[in-house]
């Protein structure tokens, strides 16, 4: 078992907040090194560049997903999931310190290393809010205003996901504007889930509509979200995912609420609990 998180950044908090709602995914700071490649610790970095690390890794999620939902899935499909855990991952790890402390962590790709139960981080510097207590602190970077430091969150994320995507985007078989929409989801669906874990779904989702609002290149797309209504006149929150995760590939019954296949109907049946 993991032990409590030991706050050795300003920025520590906020993941020690997100390892207590979410304890399958902890975020401990301390050196990233992946050291001797045993199949189980690893480096973005590496994985982007491709070679042995990706296979394995590739390799992996496939065991992965065909142990997990009883079926082999197409190689395009498994890459895609990789993909996700990776991005998802970078931007839990950028989005959540900004939305609970007003404070962005600044990493490089060789400054995180995933395993199967969360990420080790390495954080020398942080951007914050002039204001901000920690703006003294060595390593900080004081930003002028909100946007500045929302435009700090969207560079340091991509700055991760660049060369995942360049990587990826052959196997997943998707062009430049597609992947950066996967990139645009992941920011807003780390952000709105973790919120929701938080009790401050509603402020998570204005906060991700500020952040991606739909004009924030390299991104594609935006937070998106939109009203339904039922025949009652009751209301629920939805948004368009920009790209598909290919889950119906696997289990054609089984779409998720924001994706891009799902109606609106069946969306208000199982948002109100009807299905």
């Amino acid at each position: 078992m993991l032990s409590a998180l030991t706050p050795v950044s300003p920025l520590a908090p906020a993941w020690e907040r997100m390892g207590e709602v979410l304890p399958t995914f902890r975020v401990r700071e301390g050196n990233p090194a992946p050291g001797p490649r045993t199949g189980d610790r690893w480096s973005p970095a590496d994985l982007a560049a491709g070679g042995e690390a990706l296979d394995l890794f590739l390799a992996r999620e496939a065991e992965r997903v065909e142990r997990d939902y009883g079926a082999p899935a197409r190689p395009d499909v498994v890459a895609g999931f990789a993909l996700h855990r990776l991005m998802w991952s970078a931007a839990a790890v950028c989005t959540v310190p900004w939305f609970l402390l007003r404070r962005v962590p600044i990493l490089s790709p060789t400054d995180l290393l995933l395993d199967d139960t969360g990420l080790t981080v390495r954080v020398r510097e942080f951007h914050c809010l002039a204001g901000d207590p920690a703006a003294d602190l060595p390593g900080a970077r004081p930003a002028r205003d909100e946007e500045a430091l929302r435009a700090a969150l969207r560079a340091t994320a991509a700055e991760h996901f660049t060369p995942l995507l360049a990587t990826f985007g052959p196997l997943i078989r998707r062009r430049e504007r597609a992947l950066w929409g996967m990139a645009s989801d992941e920011l807003t669906e780390s952000l709105t889930y973790l919120g929701g874990l938080f009790g401050e779904e509603e402020r998570a989702r204005r906060e991700a509509e500020l952040l991606l609002p739909g004009s924030t290149a390299p991104y594609t797309g935006g937070a998106g979200f939109r009203e339904l209504t039922d025949d009652r006149g009751r209301r629920y929150t939805t948004r368009d995912r920009i790209s598909c995760c290919l889950f119906y590939t696997i289990r054609p019954e089984d779409t998720c609420v924001t994706c891009p296949r799902t109606c609106d109907t069946e969306r208000v049946e199982r948002l109100s609990g009807i299905r």
